[in-house]
Formats: C-alpha cells, sequence, structure tokens
C-alpha cells in the first residue's frame, strides 16, 4: 500500500532549516506479466488453449459424424484418459527430476504431430474411430507428463506474491481460449472446411507453445529443491515421498478423493451427452455447441476478472467446496434445458463456479506445498481426480441408454454435487482454513 505523504518528517541527520521532505509512495509491485518468462509461457499457453477450443468441437462433431450413439464419444474418452491416468505419476517424478520447462516443450511437439496426423486423415476422408482412438491415445500420455510441469513451474518463475493474480489470469486467458473463442474458431472451421482443418489448427497452436518454452530463460525452471538436500533418484522412492506429504494433509488427499468420486459420476455425462444434446436433442448444428461452450467461457472470463480485482477469499477450502458443489448442479441443468439458450445459461454457470474454486485451490497448492514436491503432488493430484473418468465414460453410454439423456445428466449432476460436499464434512479438512486466519489471507510455502 502507498505510504502517505508525512509533512513532518526529516531525513535522519538533516538540519531543522530545511525544507521538509515528502517520501516516495512505495511503488506497486510489478504485475507477472512484466516477467519475461512468465509473459513467454502465458502466451503459449494462451495461443494452445485457443487450438485445444476448436479440437473440442471437432472431436465431438467427427465422432457423432461416424457413429450417432454417444458409445463413440465415449469410447474416444476413455482411450484418451487410460493412457494419462496410467503415466501421470511417471509423469511427475520425471517433471521433479528434469528441466520442467523442456518436458512441457517435448510434450507439445508430440502433441502437434499427432494432430497433424489427424488432421491429416480426417481431411482425406479416411479417418476412421479406431484412428482416433489411438491417436488420443497417445496424445494422452503426452499430457500426462505436460500437466504436472505445467502445474510446478509457475512458483519457479514468480514470487509467492504474486501467484494469486496469475492464476487468476490464467483462468481468464482459459476460458477467453478453449471456451470462448477457440469453440467459436473451431465451429466454423468445421462448419466450412471440415474437421481436419480444426485438427491441423490445434496441431499449430501446440507448436507456436513448444517456440515460446524454448525462448524462455533456462533458469525459468531451475529446481526448487535445496542445493544441500540429498535427491534419491529411484522413481519408487520418490512416489513414496510424494504420497507421504499428500497423506499427511487432509485438505490435500480429502480433495483428491472428494474429486475423483465427483468426477466419476458428472464428469462423463457431462462430457458425452452435452454435445449430443445440441446435435440430436436440439437439432443444433457445430456452431452452435461452439456457442454453448463459449457461454461457458464468459462465465469463467467474468469470474476470473472479479477475482483479480478483489483477490482470494480467506477461508480458501470453504469456499472452494462451496462454488465447487454449486457448479456441479449446474451440469443437472443441461438435462433439464428445453431451448438453446437453457443450455448456454448452464454452461455459463458451471463454468463460473469451477473457475472460481480451480483459481483459489491451484494457489493454495503452490504457496503449501514444497517446490520440490510440486510435480509429485500435482500428479497425485491429475491421477486421483480423475483416476476413474473412464469408468464414468463407459458407463455414461448404457445409462444414457437405460435411463434417457436428460435423467442420467440431472442424475449426475446431483449425485455429483453431494459427493464434492461430502469431502467438506471429512474431519480436520476445515483446519487449513483456521491456521490461515491465524496467518492472514496469504500463506506462504511451508
Amino acid at each position: 500500500m502507498p505510504h502517505s505523504s508525512d509533512e513532518g518528517s526529516e531525513l535522519p541527520g538533516s538540519s531543522t532549516a530545511h525544507p521538509p521532505l515528502r517520501r516516495p509512495a512505495s511503488p506497486r509491485p510489478n504485475p507477472p506479466l512484466a516477467n519475461r518468462d512468465f509473459r513467454l509461457l502465458f502466451t503459449g499457453r494462451c495461443v494452445s488453449l485457443l487450438g485445444d477450443g476448436a479440437f473440442l468441437v471437432a472431436l465431438a462433431w467427427q465422432a457423432y459424424t461416424l457413429s450417432n450413439a454417444p458409445t463413440a464419444l465415449s469410447l474416444l474418452g476413455i482411450a484418451m484418459t487410460v493412457p494419462l491416468i496410467v503415466l501421470l505419476l511417471f509423469g511427475g517424478v520425471v517433471s521433479d527430476r528434469h528441466d520442467r520447462r523442456r518436458v512441457m516443450l517435448l510434450a507439445d511437439v508430440a502433441r502437434a504431430a499427432l494432430l497433424a496426423l489427424l488432421g491429416v486423415l480426417a481431411a482425406s476422408g479416411a479417418l476412421r474411430l479406431w484412428h482416433m482412438m489411438v491417436i488420443v491415445a497417445v496424445y494422452g500420455g503426452a499430457q500426462a507428463f505436460f500437466d504436472p510441469a505445467s502445474d510446478a513451474i509457475l512458483p519457479e518463475i514468480l514470487p509467492a506474491s504474486q501467484l494469486g493474480e496469475a492464476n487468476a489470469l490464467e483462468q481468464v486467458a482459459r476460458p477467453l481460449a478453449l471456451r470462448l473463442a477457440g469453440p467459436a474458431v473451431g465451429g466454423v472451421l468445421v462448419g466450412v472446411l471440415g474437421s481436419g482443418a480444426a485438427f491441423l489448427a490445434d496441431g499449430a497452436t501446440f507448436m507456436v507453445s513448444a517456440a515460446t518454452l524454448w525462448s524462455m530463460s533456462s533458469r525459468a525452471s531451475v529446481s526448487l529443491r535445496p542445493t544441500d538436500a540429498p535427491f534419491d533418484t529411484s522413481t519408487g522412492r520418490q512416489l513414496r515421498e510424494g504420497w507421504s506429504y499428500v497423506r499427511r494433509h487432509v485438505w490435500l488427499w480429502g480433495t483428491f478423493a472428494s474429486a475423483g468420486v465427483a468426477y466419476l459420476l458428472f464428469m462423463g455425462p457431462a462430457e458425452v451427452l452435452l454435445p449430443f444434446m445440441v446435435k440430436h436433442e436440439l437439432r443444433g448444428s457445430g456452431v452452435q455447441l461452439g456457442l454453448v461452450l463459449g457461454a461457458g467461457g464468459l462465465g469463467s472470463v467474468a469470474c476470473a476478472l472479479a477475482m483479480v480485482r478483489s483477490g482470494l477469499p480467506s477461508r480458501s477450502i470453504t469456499f472452494i467446496y462451496v462454488v465447487w458443489t454449486l457448479a456441479t448442479v449446474a451440469v443437472a441443468g443441461y438435462g433439464l434445458a428445453t431451448a438453446m439458450w437453457q443450455l448456454m445459461l448452464a454452461s455459463l454457470a458451471f463454468n463460473l463456479l469451477e473457475t472460481a474454486g480451480t483459481i483459489v485451490w491451484a494457489t493454495m497448492k503452490q504457496r503449501r506445498v514444497p517446490g520440490e514436491l510440486l510435480g509429485r503432488v500435482s500428479s497425485l493430484d491429475w491421477l486421483i481426480s480423475i483416476g476413474l473418468l473412464p469408468v464414468s465414460f463407459a458407463l455414461t453410454a448404457p445409462l444414457s441408454a437405460a435411463l434417457g439423456v436428460r435423467t442420467t445428466l440431472i442424475g449426475a449432476g446431483l449425485a455429483g454435487a453431494a459427493a464434492t460436499l461430502g469431502g467438506l464434512l471429512l474431519p480436520g479438512m476445515l483446519a487449513v482454513d483456521r491456521s490461515t486466519a491465524l496467518r492472514g489471507a496469504h500463506p506462504v510455502s511451508p
């Protein structure tokens, strides 16, 4: 906070004959974007997320073009998430052991090559469902290395005081690109040039991301492990070390487990049946699917901008669980919708609330988890949270066939909300809020 002017103050040792001096106001701390490495990282993420938004529309549309049943998109979801889950722990170890910037760069290049292949097959008319399954499976494997390194690299670039603002900035850009501009571009590309063009465009954005990572300084991902600390290169020992840390903190393992059960209940139906609702229940187009996803992006942007201005709540865990519970209830709104604008409203509510919790959760992890463990803790976060996603995708098709698409969505939203809220009731979960209140609103890493 700037100091107020002090008209009667003097410099030590000055004579009272001298005129009074004003103390210069303390400069406002530099924003995260003043940091060159963060600016490069942020730019690459924005461009890559724009392509991913187009990919979401193209993948769903291509799947339902090859097969009109929800089974097709369910199979793709399973094919992508199984390798991701299997390799996540190894990806976390690699991100803590090696240069995180290079790990992310190699993952970007690999995904660019896969999307180029997918785009060529789609554009030539030779693409089959099994081609898509194989390609997205390898894509998921590459993502298993990228995600833990991406979560862990930010505290190496910025001081702890800037992490909240940086996460909020990313959550402004993420929905703008992934849920708003990207789907809109994807809808146009699919409608005008076909799905192949959207896949190729996404591949190009990964190359842009790789170029920005290459341009970052080599010190941008120097390990935060103390230089005199022993470092056991045994993968098993490193995995046990990460798990031991998580097990000692209920706010970590409890949230991982709560998210895992909730995702099992609602994520498969939401991902698979929302495009089905647009295409088959409401007879919409690819452009309209992009608009529904874009409405969610608007909600996320509005939330992130508000949190950039207002800061983070002091009772972080309580806030996270409340907004995530309400977000999951919004999934039931997909099943209740009878018009496209209603789907857009439900999408806006879900993404707005989900983003609020995500910003606070990411900042809590980055501030409280030691830097040398953050890659492994993040990989456990991903693993436990999404570990049951293949089951969720596998169950979606038979459940929607037996119960109906709308009933499945409504039940998934309500059951997922109950599972989310249940995590807040675990013994000791609220202790982290009490400790934060005692130490102030900005805890630092141990």
